[in-house]
């Protein structure tokens, strides 16, 4: 099942994706995506309806983030062993874990804004993994019992304000519209397994990141566990699993994004994203 949320910024309305790929509309059935709805009886509940009962939604409506009411999104650093070579760390012994602040969450196709001062705003492929049931201290053979679904994440980066300035990562990671998710709640049973996904992006038609999760160094089980170990993970939190190589701050040249730019990304089945980028 793809759960979405369509319509104008702050006033999405719940939706799942039927099997010709068009939108239908939940709203007689649930409020919106989140909360309890993401939690397994909410799941099955919303399984059990057949998809051509639903209205049908027209036209091509704005899609908005996949789920609503996230609490924290939570990213793992230098989570791909190749893309921690092409930046020149060391993988790291345990999973780096940071933050990105929920208000920089935006729908798949949005624009990214370039924040003022920026001169090193990057592009990050990612599989998101959405919280369905609340984790606290669970064990790794738990950890997918509290999985709602997984969906796609460009954790747009700044990467001066990130690593050339003092603190910690959250200011190069946290700037409105740096956290593009969605197009889809895509949940497990569609998902065969979270770690062998081709994943993609490209600027101007130019790919630059052609990876897989297979290459993630602490894979979804292990981070479901792991980070329940140090804070409860809740109903519509997101896991942001980290990237792939093929970032701007591997190039050689860099490469960093402009105004003007369009970026394009995806992961094989959780749908693609689109997104044009302006000066903030």
């Amino acid at each position: 099942m793809k759960l979405l949320r369509y319509g104008p910024p702050g006033q999405e309305k719940p939706g799942l994706l039927d099997s010709e790929g068009r939108i239908r509309d939940l709203s007689a059935h649930v409020a919106d995506i989140a909360g309890a709805v993401l939690l397994p009886d909410g799941i099955a509940k919303l399984k059990a309806i057949d998809p051509a009962s639903l209205p049908l939604v027209e036209g091509n409506p704005r899609l908005g983030p996949c789920v609503a009411g996230t609490g924290k999104m939570v990213c793992i650093g230098l989570n791909y062993s190749d893309h921690a070579a092409e930046t020149g760390a060391t993988v790291p012994p345990e999973p780096i874990i940071f933050m990105k602040a929920t208000s920089a969450i935006v729908g798949p196709n949005d624009d990214i804004e370039i924040p003022r001062g920026s001169e090193k705003t990057d592009w990050e492929v990612e599989l998101g993994v959405v919280i369905g049931k609340t984790a606290k201290y669970v064990s790794e053979g738990e950890a997918m019992d509290h999985v709602a679904g997984y969906c796609v994440v460009n954790d747009v980066s700044e990467r001066a304000f990130q690593a050339e300035r003092q603190g910690q990562w959250t200011k190069g990671k946290s700037a409105d519209t740096f956290g593009p998710t969605g197009p889809w709640l895509v949940t497990p049973d569609e998902v065969e397994d979270p770690q062998k996904l081709p994943m993609w992006l490209e600027v101007n038609g130019h790919r630059y990141q052609n990876g897989s999760t297979a290459t993630m160094v602490y894979g979804v089980r292990h981070l479901v566990s792991y980070l329940s170990q140090f804070m409860s993970l809740q109903p519509g939190d997101i896991i942001s699993t980290g990237t792939p190589p093929g970032v701007g701050l591997g190039q050689k040249p860099q490469v960093y994004l402009k105004a003007g730019d369009v970026v394009t990304l995806g992961i094989e089945g959780l749908g693609s994203q689109r997104q044009n980028v302006i000066q903030g």
